[in-house]
């Protein structure tokens, strides 16, 4: 978290701006200086703002920040690791939303697990109108997870997860696949 830093200095003292009368008025110095007190960490925040937007300089209490610009939300006890790798992932999570590749993607990079989705549906042609309609008829979708040995996985936040990226008409459920 960042917070007040103790004798910052203005890169553009006031008090040097002013017309020379000024310049030898103490009472004019000094309110300058109190003003480049409260300016300089602002000047410097604005000067370093590609710094503040850059996933991999950013500080850590700004990737929640930044996730919610594009609409995606990041768990603010997650590793700041991980969640700047499913930052640097959004791009190609937006294109497949909803897909089950997305959803296996976003899984994966949520909860940093080998993610499998079994859906209902599927995709055929034919020149003939009445060959009967591939997958079933109510749409669903398996999620199974694979964690490796050790690795703990929250079903409530997977199933969360999964809720918020899947179709809203889809039904879905989850399966933790232990490791052998």
């Amino acid at each position: 978290m960042r917070g007040a830093l103790g004798d910052l200095p203005s890169p553009h003292p006031l008090g040097e701006t002013l017309p020379s009368i000024y310049r030898t008025d103490l009472f004019t110095q000094q309110l300058c200086a109190s003003f480049d007190d409260v300016l300089a960490p602002v000047i410097g925040a604005l000067d370093n703002l590609p710094a503040y937007l850059d996933l991999g300089t950013a500080p850590e209490d700004m990737l929640p920040w930044l996730a919610h610009w594009i609409g995606l939300a990041v768990d603010r006890g997650d590793d700041p690791a991980r969640q700047r790798e499913l930052l640097r992932s959004t791009s190609d999570l937006h294109g497949r939303q909803g897909t089950r590749l997305g959803i296996e993607l976003a899984i994966s990079a949520v909860l940093g697990v080998r993610t499998e989705v079994v859906e209902s549906g599927g995709a055929s042609w034919s020149v003939d109108p009445t060959d009967p309609l591939p997958g079933e008829p109510l749409p669903a979708v398996v999620v199974q997870v694979f964690p490796v040995a050790g690795q703990e996985i929250d079903e409530q936040r997977l199933k969360d997860v999964v809720a918020a990226l899947k179709p809203a008409h889809v039904i879905h459920r989850v399966q933790i696949v232990p490791a052998d």
